[in-house]
């Protein structure tokens, strides 16, 4: 009797799982989500990583920035020049006047008509100063260091005029014969033009309460340091010198005569050039 057929057994796969290391599990465990956020911690370190950069670079943009206005400033006051000694040339050697004379209730200044009117509302045309048939256009004749937004500023016309003065011993009055270029024995040693500006507490807006800064159009000399009536017309805006160009073509830093500070703005360092480089021998 054959004996009923036995069942075959089962063949069945076994899967090898390779065991997995203590640090390797320790190292899974530890590994942070790759999605994780960044603490409230690290961003308040990374702000104030950002805060000591930008410390530390902005006093260098700072100064590179008032080293560029001081060369634009420059520059400006190189192309007056070049105006002028193109005028004295078209002129049989004369230099031009500060005031030329009087018209449609304004006045004729060596750098256009300025109307009448209030502060900050007169009318100006440049193109009826002496230089502007050699400039043709605007773009020298504002200092880039002349803060005209500030508060404490007064404009004189409806905008921006001039930020340069003229030296007032190169002009001759209206009604005598002007000065001629070959007086300057030294050219190399008198001012032509330079930063120019003039605290004003005496003509509103302003006030002996409320001294503000304007434009002014011409420098000269000015010794009586401690008078309510000294008013000096050098402006030494760049990092407290004063750009000035002299006759001879050339530019240069001025400093302030020691003590001729006006005190009724004293933060905008308005005060005297040296009378050596402005009259004439």
């Amino acid at each position: 009797m054959q004996g009923l057929p036995q069942p075959q057994a089962k063949k069945r796969t076994c899967l090898f799982v390779p065991p997995v290391s203590a640090p390797q599990a320790a190292d899974r465990q530890a590994r942070p989500p790759a999605n994780r956020a960044f603490t409230l911690v690290e961003l308040l370190v990374v702000i104030a990583i950002i805060a000591i950069l930008a410390a530390l670079l902005l006093p260098a943009l700072t100064r590179g920035k008032a080293s560029a206005n001081r060369v634009k400033c420059a520059s400006n006051q190189h192309q007056l020049g070049i105006a002028a000694q193109l005028y004295w040339e078209d002129h049989s050697g004369d230099c031009f006047r500060y005031l030329f004379g009087s018209t449609n209730y304004g006045q004729i200044l060596w750098f256009g008509w300025l109307g009448p009117g209030s502060e900050g509302q007169r009318p100006f045309d440049i193109t009826q100063g002496a230089l502007y048939p050699y400039l043709r256009g605007r773009g020298v004749e504002l200092c880039p260091s002349l803060q005209y937004w500030l508060s404490d500023f007064k404009l004189k016309a409806t905008g921006a005029a001039y930020g340069y003065g003229y030296n007032l011993y190169l002009s001759a009055s209206p009604n005598s014969a002007p000065i001629k270029a070959n007086r300057v024995l030294r050219p190399t040693d008198t001012v032509l033009f330079g930063d120019a500006a003039q605290v004003n507490d005496f003509e509103a807006p302003a006030s002996p309460s409320n001294p503000m800064l304007e434009e002014f159009y011409y420098l000269d000399v000015a010794t009586n340091y401690t008078s309510r009536a000294y008013y000096p017309n050098a402006h030494f805006r760049h990092s407290q010198k004063a750009n000035a160009l002299f006759c001879d073509g050339h530019a240069a830093p001025e400093a302030m005569v020691p003590g001729s500070l006006d005190r009724r703005l004293p933060s905008q360092f308005v005060g005297s050039l040296r009378p050596a480089i402005l009259q004439l021998p």
